[in-house]
């Protein structure tokens, strides 16, 4: 065992030690330091499901929308304690550590494959009440001649009986429901992570309001000039990196 000045000394990137073992890792192509998360979905339909929406992505139906829907609940309107420094040369941008929370909103979004365009609705909550509201704004905003593929989840809030309802009543609308812990077949997720990245992580809120307003402008200037997400990869790459990534489960588990 290391003493605690043992373990100091190894722990400086100063030290030898230090420089010894990155040396190794190095050779190796070792990186503990970087870690990555994944799930393999378990839907019985998988394979099914996949197919339809990568069908839609490479394929689009004529006379016909395709709408990636979702919802990116609970975006906290965060202030910081302290102003932050701005960044310049030779130092980077900084900020406390800790904020205050303001309160939250939803962002229901529905991405257009085809254009990249994003039609969009910030609300106080995310019930099947709401999701019903943005469906009708969906509805009165896309050309009525045009039938609409919707690709979304399977949370509960798509599926409530009264949202049903009023799907049946207006058949143009096609709802295609992604596998379980499969939210990477959702093109939106990728405007999501560029809101996040680009205006939320870095931004200082006092209020719902300013947060709304910001993520309101965010969506007005990606749709002056919109850039469509590309999706390359065929249903049947995606299903052979499943089942090597199932095979090698299976070899851990048993180990």
């Amino acid at each position: 065992m290391l003493s605690h000045a043992g373990r100091a000394a190894f722990d400086s990137p100063e030290s030898s030690a230090w420089h010894g073992a990155t040396r190794i890792w190095r050779s190796h192509g070792l990186k503990p330091h970087l870690s990555k998360t994944f799930k393999v979905s378990n839907d019985i339909r998988f394979e099914e499901k996949l197919t339809d929406i990568v069908g839609l992505y490479m394929s689009p139906p004529e006379r016909a929308v395709v709408l990636c829907c979702d919802e990116k609940s609970q975006i906290q309107a965060l202030d910081r304690t302290q102003p932050g420094l701005p960044l310049k040369r030779g130092r980077a941008q900084t900020m406390t550590h800790d904020y205050k929370r303001h309160g939250t909103t939803t962002l229901f979004a529905a991405l257009n494959i085809l254009d990249g365009q994003v039609i969009s609705q910030c609300q106080s909550r995310h019930r099947h009440i709401e999701w019903l509201k943005f469906l009708k704004q969906i509805d009165a905003t896309v050309t009525p001649d045009l039938q609409i593929h919707v690709v979304l989840d399977n949370y509960a809030t798509h599926k409530h009986p009264k949202v049903l309802k009023w799907l049946a009543k207006r058949p143009r609308f096609h709802m295609h429901f992604t596998a379980t812990s499969a939210s990477w077949m959702n093109m939106v997720e990728r405007f999501f992570r560029n809101l996040s990245e680009d205006r939320l992580k870095r931004g200082v809120f006092k209020s719902v309001d300013e947060l709304v307003a910001a993520i309101e402008l965010f969506v007005l200037a990606h749709n002056e000039e919109p850039k469509p997400f590309i999706w390359t990869a065929s249903a049947r790459d995606i299903l052979e990196k499943v089942m090597r990534a199932k095979a090698k489960l299976k070899t851990v588990q048993t180990e």
